[in-house]
C-alpha cells in the first residue's frame, strides 16, 4: 500500500513549490533528489560569506504580482537589478541593446540618429522576406554591427552551432530600447532572496520529507509504490526509456575561482561576445548582494555539448526536437499517476515565475482530484 500521496521526483524550484502546496492541501510528500541537497539549480553555497549560485546567475523578476507576492512571503528579496554588460576585444557595450550601446557602437545620442543607423544598417538585408537561419534574422533585424560584434559568436558559443545552421525562431525579435536604461528585464519586480536562493527552498520544503542522494530511475519500480502518484521533473524521454528517441539539450560547465581582490570585474554578469573567449560569461557573485568583502568569487561559464552523464540545462526546440517531445506528451497525457513538470520534464526553457505558476497551476488541478 502507498505511503504517500506524491511521490515528488527532483527536489528543484518546481518541485519544492509543488510538495509545499500539496502539504498544505493536506497531502502526504516524499521529495526525492538524485544529489546530495535540494534547490536543483538554483542552489547556493556560501563560500567565505558570499553567495555563489553554483549554476548560473538567476534573477527572480516577474510582471505578476502574485508571483512576487508568493515569494515574499518565504524570503525577503534585495534590490538587485539585473544589468549586464558585453566584452568584445576590449570593448564594453551595455545590455540590453539601448542608447547607451548605440552610443557605444556609433556615437549616436538621440533616438532618431539611432533609429537611423539602425535601418541603414538593415537596409542591404531588407530582400530577406523569410529568413532561412538565424543569422538571416538577426541582419534583418539590426544589422551588421550589432549581429557580429554582440550576437554572432555569443550565440555560436552557446549552441554550439554556426548561426547559418540555427533556426531563425531562436532570435523571434532582438529588442531595442531608445531609452539610456540598462535594466535588462520590463518585469515590475525583481530581486534576488536576501541571504540566497537555499533560504527559499528551504522555506518551501520545510514541513515535507526529503531524501537526496536518491536516484529514481535506478530504483524506479520501488520508488514507484511508495506513494500514488508520481511528479517527475527530470527529463521526460529518459522517462521513457529513449522510446521516441533521444531529445537534444545543451549542457554547461562552471568554474569557480576565489581572487583575494576586492573587485574582478564590477558587475555581476559580463558576457564575452568574441570567440576568442571559449566560455560565455563570467560572473561575480558578491554584486548580487552588494557585497563589500574584500575577496570575490567569480565563476566562468562554458556552454558545451549534451551527452549521457552531463546535466542536462537547456533544451534545443527545433522542429525536430519538438515533434519528438510531441510524442512524449501525448504519452504522458494518457498516464494516470504521472505528471511531468519543470524545464526538463516540460522540455521548454522557462524563467523562475513561470516555473512557480506552473506548479501552483498544476497544484490546483491536482487539488480537484
Amino acid at each position: 500500500m502507498a505511503r504517500y500521496d506524491y511521490l515528488i521526483v527532483g527536489a528543484g524550484l518546481f518541485g519544492s513549490v509543488f510538495a509545499h502546496e500539496a502539504r498544505e492541501g493536506g497531502r502526504s510528500c516524499l521529495v526525492i533528489d538524485r544529489r546530495d541537497a535540494v534547490g536543483g539549480n538554483i542552489r547556493c553555497r556560501e563560500i567565505d560569506s558570499i553567495n555563489v549560485h553554483l549554476y548560473g546567475a538567476h534573477i527572480f523578476h516577474t510582471d505578476r504580482q502574485r508571483l512576487w507576492k508568493y515569494v515574499t512571503r518565504f524570503v525577503e528579496m534585495n534590490n538587485y537589478i539585473n544589468t549586464p554588460i558585453a566584452f568584445n576585444n576590449g570593448r564594453i557595450f551595455n545590455l540590453p541593446f539601448n542608447m547607451n550601446t548605440f552610443y557605444q557602437l556609433w556615437g549616436v545620442t538621440t533616438p532618431a540618429e539611432a533609429k537611423a543607423e539602425i535601418e541603414r544598417q538593415r537596409a542591404p538585408f531588407a530582400h530577406i522576406a523569410k529568413p532561412a537561419n538565424l543569422e538571416e534574422q538577426a541582419l534583418s533585424l539590426c544589422g551588421r554591427d550589432i549581429y557580429e560584434l554582440l550576437i554572432r559568436d555569443y550565440t555560436e558559443k552557446q549552441w554550439g552551432r554556426k548561426c547559418s545552421e540555427l533556426p531563425a525562431f531562436i532570435i523571434k525579435r532582438i529588442p531595442l530600447r531608445f531609452t539610456f536604461n540598462n535594466n535588462y528585464f520590463n518585469d515590475t519586480y525583481q530581486g534576488i532572496p536576501i541571504g540566497g536562493y537555499n533560504r527559499l527552498i528551504d522555506a518551501l520544503l520545510s514541513d515535507v520529507e526529503v531524501r537526496t542522494g536518491v536516484d529514481f530511475l535506478a530504483d524506479r519500480s520501488n520508488l514507484s509504490q511508495l506513494a500514488r502518484k508520481i511528479i517527475f521533473t527530470g527529463c521526460i524521454d529518459q522517462f521513457y526509456d529513449y522510446c521516441f528517441g533521444p531529445l537534444a539539450y545543451r549542457s554547461l560547465r562552471f568554474e569557480h575561482q576565489r581572487l583575494d581582490i576586492p573587485d574582478f570585474q564590477g558587475n555581476a554578469v559580463v558576457n564575452y561576445t568574441s570567440s576568442e573567449q571559449p566560455f560565455t560569461r563570467i560572473i561575480e557573485h558578491k554584486h548580487f548582494e552588494f557585497g563589500n568583502q574584500q575577496h570575490t568569487i567569480i565563476t566562468r561559464e562554458y556552454s558545451e555539448t549534451f551527452e549521457l552523464g552531463r546535466e542536462p540545462y537547456y533544451p534545443v526546440n527545433d522542429n525536430a526536437n519538438s515533434a519528438i517531445y510531441a510524442k512524449y506528451q501525448r504519452r504522458a497525457a494518457a498516464e494516470a499517476g504521472v505528471r511531468f513538470g519543470g524545464r526538463l520534464g516540460s522540455y521548454t526553457y522557462a524563467d523562475m515565475d513561470d516555473t512557480i505558476a506552473a506548479a501552483l497551476a498544476l497544484w490546483e488541478r491536482e487539488r480537484l482530484c
